[in-house]
């Protein structure tokens, strides 16, 4: 027999299971699957307390529809007044962080985004994960500074990747121009990374590269790719919006529109080991060979 809701578990042989057993097998099904939103949205340069307005309209939106995790988009509270990085900066946990910390405890949501983060002298563009009770899950510094928008000359990069363990599974982090960067993605999949979630402010002449590239990446490391997005202008320049959700096949599962929208997508995880073990492409990789040619 088969009980709707249950991922298609037989339920039988789990009724003659001592109950703490069979709570605990439940509980582990339902984390499999969780609901993920994207708070695409035009923001305003310049203005933290504008923006945070917004940011918290979505966020209790996205709660009340049963959202289980918010992405924000990249540099959500200030935008890319980079020239006046240090009015807006702040110590992890502190400032906008502090914020966003406060609404994931508050909505028992996971939180995720990135802001101006300041360690002694140096800036950084650090994007930031909450869990539901406020506790930072990890955070990431972007490593790719995009030229074209002087983040260089302003902020410094980060130098590490990070996989954030949370309760469904492992997470990846990157941030827009992060996305050109196929290794950076590879190293995730092949640390078990079963979902990579992506934040931006990605323009709209080259929105085409965007859709082709998110897509590409969750198909090349068979995971889900969550990417966030701005719509409005930023600096004179239209931003092009279109955040998705890309399963592991490649297959867009909710998708915007270059304006303002919430976007809310089911992931179910058993997606990822389904699709690996169908076809195991990350024991076919030969990193030795082509580590060779890179050496010649």
């Amino acid at each position: 027999m088969r009980v709707p809701g249950v991922n298609g578990l037989l339920i039988l042989p789990i009724l003659l299971l001592p109950k703490w057993c069979a709570n605990d097998i439940f509980q582990k099904v339902n984390l499999m699957s969780f609901n993920i939103a994207l708070a695409q949205m035009a923001l305003t340069e310049g203005e933290p307390e504008k923006n945070y307005q917004k940011v918290k309209d979505s966020v209790g939106k996205a709660a009340d529809q049963g959202a289980d995790l918010i992405l924000l988009p990249e540099l959500w509270a200030s935008g890319f007044d980079l020239k006046n990085c240090q009015s807006y900066a702040a110590p992890l946990h502190e400032g906008d962080f502090a914020r966003m910390r406060s609404l994931a405890e508050k909505h028992k949501m996971t939180v995720g985004g990135s802001l101006i983060e300041q360690v002694d002298d140096a800036f950084y563009n650090t994007f930031v994960l909450y869990d539901k009770r406020g506790v930072m899950v990890n955070s990431y510094r972007k490593i790719h500074l995009f030229q074209m928008l002087n983040e260089k000359q302003y902020l410094e990069a980060g130098d590490r990747l990070v996989l954030a363990e949370t309760e469904w599974g492992k997470i990846g982090m990157a941030t827009c121009y992060d996305l050109r960067f196929p290794e950076m993605f590879q190293a995730y999949g092949v640390k078990g990374a079963e979902l990579i979630l992506l934040v931006a402010e990605w323009p709209q002449r080259r929105i085409a590269h965007w859709r082709q590239l998110i897509q590409a990446r969750a198909v090349e490391n068979q995971c889900f790719v969550a990417a966030v997005n701005k719509a409005g202008t930023s600096q004179g320049e239209k931003l092009g919006g279109y955040s998705a959700v890309i399963n592991p096949m490649g297959e867009c599962l909710v998708q915007a529109g270059e304006e303002e929208e919430l976007l809310l997508a089911e992931i179910n995880l058993k997606e990822v080991k389904k699709t690996r073990r169908w076809m195991p492409v990350m024991q076919d990789r030969k990193p030795q060979v082509y580590q060779k040619f890179l050496n010649e």
